[in-house]
């Protein structure tokens, strides 16, 4: 039984129910933590809403608007939580975004722009905020933890630009765990098999990779949102202090195969 009691942890990157940072919100929850959220905001409040419906039903009342590409923005977030906590004990760093017309073409095509945003929102974010969080987090503990894919590894159709930008952002995770390790933060990454989220569906022939998992994968199935929280659960709490600087594919095996 994971135990997690007594630790305070921000969940970046809630959309809704189907997202993954809302199973590992819900695992982090079971097993004791006391949960903030950040949401990106828009002109008529909707995904303040559909965040804090969520939050509520995990009894968190630290529900904060940030958007990644605005240092103003990651500041104010890692302020209100040091006044509100005085403290930190995890961050969950589940962000990625690309624009559609850059997943959709060929990859040698991807706009110069397109090339920044995706790199931006989906790499350094996480090292703007494991920056800020550590600040929070005491000295000998704290535990950061952020959701990377197979496309990092492997060309999968249609990823293009956000595999690239989750190579980068395993590689920041190994540099994160070297420079943060001395002072007891640990950095580590899980890599789930493709689950169904609002972002899932930007990508073309998402359908074929999920049949591609359930008939090839060891385990004959994909996973769910909750198992890969149970999963990040596991990575922040002590059973796990040994570890850091690693990639944990939560995705029933799929990565020992050929591919899709």
């Amino acid at each position: 039984m994971i135990d997690l009691e007594g630790r305070r942890a921000l969940v970046m990157g809630v959309a809704n129910e189907q997202s993954i940072a809302w199973g590992i919100a819900e695992s982090l929850s079971a097993a004791g933590a006391e949960l903030a959220f950040s949401y990106l905001p828009d002109e008529r409040g909707r995904a303040e809403r559909r965040v804090k419906r969520l939050a509520d039903t995990v009894q968190s009342e630290l529900l904060l608007p940030c958007d990644v590409r605005n240092d103003e923005d990651l500041a104010a977030l890692f302020d209100a939580l040091g006044e509100h906590w005085g403290g930190l004990d995890i961050l969950i760093h589940s962000i990625a975004w690309a624009r559609t017309e850059d997943l959709s073409k060929e990859f040698s095509a991807t706009s110069r722009e397109g090339f920044a945003l995706a790199n931006e929102v989906s790499t350094y974010s996480l090292v703007a905020a494991a920056h800020r969080a550590g600040q929070l987090m005491a000295h000998g503990a704290g535990s950061i933890v952020t959701v990377t894919y197979l496309g990092s590894q492997r060309p999968v159709p249609r990823y293009n630009v956000m595999g690239v930008a989750k190579a980068g952002l395993e590689s920041a995770v190994r540099y994160l765990a070297a420079e943060m390790g001395p002072v007891g933060i640990r950095v580590n990454a899980v890599s789930p098999g493709p689950i169904e989220t609002l972002s899932s569906a930007a990508l073309a022939g998402f359908d074929r990779m999920t049949q591609a998992v359930s008939s090839q994968a060891p385990l004959r199935r994909n996973v769910t949102t909750r198992e890969v929280g149970d999963a990040v659960a596991f990575l922040c709490s002590d059973a796990a202090r040994g570890i850091t600087g690693q990639v944990l594919y939560v995705d029933g095996g799929f990565h020992l195969t050929a591919g899709i």
